[in-house]
């Protein structure tokens, strides 16, 4: 059914257009019109809808579509978006290509084959061996000196004898988080082999050029950087291998801190937020302290069943920084889950199955974990040695521990899973994965920023998403179908240096009514309330939940907490089964009417005297930062319209609605050149009108 097929909402559209052609300044704008009388229509004139003025001269009416928004492939659900506005679209494998990363836009093969034809090392022009590269805020408190493998030791490596989660060693920056997302990617060779390149050397083809591979918000970049690291008498300061001639950890680290800004940029996050990134899977958080699942274990066993990648942590005391606890385990410390086993136990009076749960310390020393089932412990005992050899059993002080389930969920507070979707896996064969659908947007100041549901008013304003769940889940009783949302806020962790920080963000999901179509507004939120919602409102990167939903359409509200907060988001959801994806509109229709211009209308160009006129009126509003908001537009129609009509003054909601229609930089308000194209388009239907 077209959005216009509607006889009330025919005769609103056709009363607002009238409204629009006759509330025109004749001073400025070609003598013509007569005056007309519309008081009490204070309803918004274009509010949620827009017009598009095609070549021919033909006014289509309809729900205002932004025209930088994403277009949809339907084929695969994959978001396109036109080139010229130098948005990402997502691509399931990783680039070949640097893009706007790789030096002077050139492929990773073409800068390797012009630096061997010189015989030059490379030297990274993005991310060069100063300051800028270390830190925007607080300066390192040793003299840093950047140097290449070769500097510091005789016979560099790439990787010695495979990577392993033991390479691995911490070193003064506080990215702790990014040391176990590192040991977690170690694990999975297929996995690491899409972010590290493992042919690499500093032998064979050697020009100081590496390249790594990082999931960046719905695609694969490629990261290039030269092997200048930063050094204090010689020894690496950051991320740095056991084996001092292995350098592939610190060059990872160095890649990783290119893609967020700089090394500082790395202090502080949490394991999920790099493994995302290492991945391109989307992360559920537990909070084990408060109240464990009941089926938390099942969860486990699944999530390794699906590859799925696995950290857990305790909460620092704020008063001291990753502190030693008696059983072992350090608070504030990132710890990587590498295995989940049901063992058979044999004693005396009673047999069965014990969970046990293996633990990786990113250390690697002898922090380990010291109660029940830790190394040489008692408990070894109970089960046979085929079963220890089975699980490699090891008793180094190489900061890999076994403890109980129990123990488990009993004393850390923190267990993050990273699902890998069809992003992550590649070509890995015979590993059931999640479906995915992703989702872009912005929350734009006074347009589509309308914070959580506390501020009724305005939520409904928030961008909104249909998901269709159209079968349940295979297996499952309750004839459910889960999803896992993920909203993710771009780009934050490099506009640190900018003074940005995290915002806090949620969403809402709510059932939609049989038949709906359009958008939801204020009234259905007032007396509908949502089926699911976000564990939390939170200033993390991403938040994420799983929710278990009645077959049929949703739709899910992603916002931040406080309204009028900007920034651009990621909305992914996970599902078992393919699901469908869209973001909910009143667009129109093929068949949409129309208001025609005659072909013979002329509407004569401005002049400069009448430009240079409406550009002092403007700027005389404007001040001197040169941009009028909703209020300000109000101000300049209202105070030209009412010498020539008898109304009520434009609505502030149908002034931001305007303002949504012209603001092409996206800064919220409008621009003269913005203004100048809102006049040119009234003229246009005040032409019409008068030609009626």
């Amino acid at each position: 059914m077209s959005l216009f097929s509607s006889p009330a909402l025919n005769s609103y559209v056709s009363s607002a257009t009238t409204f629009i052609k006759k509330s025109i300044e004749t001073k400025v704008f070609d003598d013509a019109g007569s005056k007309g009388a519309f008081i009490g229509m204070n309803a918004p004139l274009i509010g949620r809808y827009g017009v598009t003025i095609t070549s021919g001269g033909t006014i289509n009416l309809g729900r205002f579509k932004d025209p930088r928004a994403t277009l949809r492939d339907a084929r695969d659900n994959k978001v396109v978006v036109p080139p010229d506005y130098g948005n990402i679209s997502s691509k399931p494998i990783p680039a070949t290509r640097g893009g706007d990363i790789s030096s002077a836009d050139l492929s990773y093969d073409q800068l390797k084959e012009q630096l061997l034809r010189s015989g030059k090392l490379f030297e990274d022009p993005e991310f060069p061996p100063n300051d800028r590269s270390l830190y925007f805020s607080q300066k390192p408190p040793k003299q840093i000196q950047w140097l290449r493998p070769h500097e510091i030791c005789s016979n560099p490596e790439f990787i010695t004898g495979g990577a392993s989660r033991f390479d691995v060693r911490q070193g003064e920056l506080g990215d702790c988080w990014l040391l176990a997302a590192i040991a977690c990617l170690s694990m999975d060779k297929k996995l690491f082999e899409q972010v590290v390149a493992i042919d690499q050397s500093f032998t064979k083809e050697y020009c100081g050029l590496f390249r790594f591979h990082f999931w960046n918000y719905g695609e694969w970049k490629e990261v290039v950087v030269d092997d200048r690291l930063p050094t204090y008498q010689r020894s690496l300061v950051y991320i740095h291998s056991t084996e001092k001639n292995e350098f592939w950890s610190a060059l990872l680290e160095k890649a990783y801190a290119k893609l967020c800004g700089s090394y500082e940029a790395l202090k502080g996050g949490t394991t999920s937020e790099a493994l995302e990134d290492f991945t391109g899977g989307i992360f559920e958080m537990f909070d084990l302290k408060n109240e464990t699942p009941p089926n938390l274990l099942q969860v486990m066993l699944k999530s390794q069943e699906l590859s799925s990648l696995m950290a857990c942590s305790i909460q620092a005391d704020p008063n001291t920084f990753e502190a030693r606890l008696p059983n072992g385990l350090i608070m504030g410390h990132a710890y990587s889950v590498t295995s989940v086993k049901l063992l058979d136990i044999s004693v005396p009076n009673k047999t069965g199955k014990i969970p046990l749960v293996r633990v990786r310390n990113p250390w690697g020393d002898e922090s380990e974990w010291k109660g029940a089932w830790s190394d040489k412990s008692k408990e070894w005992s109970l089960i046979s040695p085929e079963q220890r050899q089975q699980l490699g059993l090891t008793f180094d002080d190489d900061g890999e521990f076994w403890m109980s389930y129990q123990d488990f969920v009993s004393n850390f507070e923190k267990l993050e899973i990273c699902h890998l979707g069809p992003q992550s896996m590649g070509e890995m064969q015979g590993n059931r994965v999640w479906e995915m659908c992703i989702e872009e947007g912005c929350w734009k100041r006074r347009v589509s920023a309308g914070g959580c549901r506390n501020f009724l008013d305005t939520f409904w304003i928030n961008p909104q998403y249909v998901v269709s769940v159209e079968d349940p889940d295979e297996n499952d009783e309750e004839n459910k179908g889960t999803l896992i949302v993920g909203l993710m806020q771009k780009n934050r962790r490099k506009m640190r240096q900018e003074g940005a920080d995290l915002l806090t963000i949620g969403y809402a999901v709510y059932k939609l009514p049989e038949q709906h179509q359009g958008t939801l507004d204020m009234k259905f939120f007032k007396y509908n309330a949502s089926v699911a919602r976000s564990p939390a409102f939170i200033n993390l990167r991403e938040v994420c939940g799983r929710h278990r939903l009645d077959p049929g359409h949703y739709a899910v509200i992603p916002s931040t907490f406080q309204p009028n907060e900007e920034a651009e988001f990621m909305l992914r959801i996970f599902s078992e089964k393919k699901r469908s994806t869209h973001e909910l509109d009143d667009e129109i229709g093929e068949t949409q009417p129309a208001l025609n211009v005659d072909d013979n209308t002329v509407v004569k160009p401005l002049t400069d005297v009448q430009v240079e006129a409406l550009q002092k009126a403007f700027n005389k509003v404007a001040g001197d930062d040169g941009e009028i908001d909703a209020d300000e537009l109000r101000d300049i129609l209202n105070c030209a319209f009412t010498r020539d009509f008898t109304f009520d003054g434009f609505s502030l909601e149908s002034c931001r609605s305007m303002i949504a229609m012209m603001d092409f930089d996206r800064s919220g308000m409008l621009s003269f050149p913005e203004f100048r194209k809102l006049w040119d388009l009234l003229r246009v239907w005040k032409v019409s009108y008068c030609q009626e």
